[in-house]
């Protein structure tokens, strides 16, 4: 008796779900349709997919066989197939012969029927997709192929960055860690980028131990032990991963040097918050490309306008799968100062605010100058309450991460597996 499946991994995957980097692999790809193929091609231009090697062509299972008579298979083999239970076994007994058993072989079916998912596992293919293929759905079948069922959790890095110098993203960004530790009890890592004028350090009255310079010097040896171990600990839920905050030693940053030390911290928590200082470099830019979300900053003045619409152009432009970014807009109603409305700051965007936080100098001077946060020296004050909300929506997206990856297993979702 068949039992049709109501969806598949790749039907599962959202755009607040957590999608790991694809390694550096060898992917190639038969399609028999052209829209799997372009939604394949779109998946492929993806930041996940970044390191990996993809080619793509029509033919499914037969053009496969074809060429794999005369060269080696690739790390992953992606076959589609439009034929019936029987036809796709037949198929792939003839693209056996031909393929080496290190190759990992993804399966795109037509065909929604569990028997027929079962002799698939059974018959050694890593994965079978229900078509339609969609872009992102593609990429965590994909990334799944490569997890270790028994590594930590991947965690969400949310990268801070301000629309220009002074708008406060820096300490909005350890008021939503502390936020997001203290008071949604979800153990969080900030990680200040600033090696040179990084504030973190000072905010929680915590000295400069400069941490990440040592990650960051030698990103060959960095794994989760170093990095425990040049963290320092603010709480049971909190840690600070931060710079020397000094301009007595030359500091250059290599791309590839982020990149190793984020994938590694994000094992280490559920939640990231990354301080980018405001400048541009391509570590700066891969930093963003790559985060899971990204926070814009922005006073309501012109300059301020300009940089956060170009930075939202440029991630939308370069991240066609992921949410648009988040904008707050602070220190909205400065005495005397001409301002943007803030409902034309964001129609010039073309993105509406997630908060507003009102000027407040009296308060964010306090906490400064306490080494505290908002919520401990003002906790009923208006920017402790839009603060709160925004680490509120943050952890709802945590929160609902979690719950997906609970039933995330394709057999979680058939009808014949679900609790009664």
């Amino acid at each position: 008796m068949n039992t049709a499946m109501q969806t598949s991994p790749q039907m599962a995957a959202t755009q607040d779900e957590l999608v790991a980097l694809v390694p550096r692999v060898d992917i190639h790809i038969f399609c028999e349709t052209q829209e799997t193929g372009q939604a394949i091609q779109v998946a492929s231009g993806d930041r996940r997919m970044s390191r990996a090697h993809v080619t793509i062509q029509l033919g499914g299972i037969a053009a496969a066989v074809q060429v794999y008579q005369s060269q080696p298979t690739p790390h992953v083999l992606v076959v589609e197939t439009h034929g019936s239970r029987d036809q796709v076994m037949v198929e792939l007994t003839r693209l056996a012969e031909v393929c080496q058993a290190t190759t990992k072989v993804v399966v795109i079916g037509h065909v929604n029927d569990v028997i027929l998912y079962r002799e698939l596992m059974k018959a050694g293919i890593s994965e079978y997709i229900v078509a339609p293929v969609t872009s992102v759905g593609f990429i965590e079948s994909i990334a799944g192929l490569f997890n270790d069922p028994k590594a930590a959790p991947l965690g969400r890095i949310v990268s801070f960055v301000g629309a220009k110098g002074g708008v406060g993203s820096s300490t909005i960004a350890h008021n939503i860690g502390w936020a997001l530790s203290q008071r949604q009890n979800i153990d969080t890592i900030i990680t200040d980028l600033d090696l040179a004028f990084g504030t973190a350090a000072l905010n929680f009255n915590q000295d400069g131990a400069g941490g990440i310079m040592d990650a960051l010097a030698q990103p060959d040896r960095v794994d989760s032990t170093l990095i425990d171990r040049l963290m320092t600990k603010l709480g049971s839920k909190l840690s600070l991963l931060n710079g020397p905050s000094t301009v007595d030693r030359d500091m250059s940053i290599e791309a590839h040097a982020v990149e190793t030390i984020l994938n590694v911290v994000r094992y280490s928590a559920p939640l990231v918050i990354v301080d980018v200082p405001n400048m541009w470099a391509p570590w700066i830019k891969y930093t963003l490309l790559n985060s899971d979300e990204i926070i814009i900053t922005a006073t309501p003045e012109l300059p301020a306008l300009r940089n956060a619409k170009n930075l939202v152009d440029m991630l939308k432009a370069a991240r066609p799968n992921d949410k648009p970014p988040r904008l707050i807009l602070n220190q909205v109603g400065v005495p005397k100062r001409p301002e943007i409305p803030v409902n034309d700051f964001a129609k010039a965007i073309g993105i509406q605010p997630s908060v507003v936080i009102p000027h407040d100098p009296q308060t964010f001077g306090m906490a400064q100058g306490n080494g505290q946060m908002v919520f401990e020296v003002a906790p009923k004050s208006k920017s402790a309450e839009v603060l709160g909300d925004l680490a509120r929506q943050l952890a709802g997206n945590q929160k609902a991460v979690a719950d997906v990856k609970k039933s995330s297993s394709l057999l979680a979702k058939l009808p014949l597996f679900k609790k009664k």
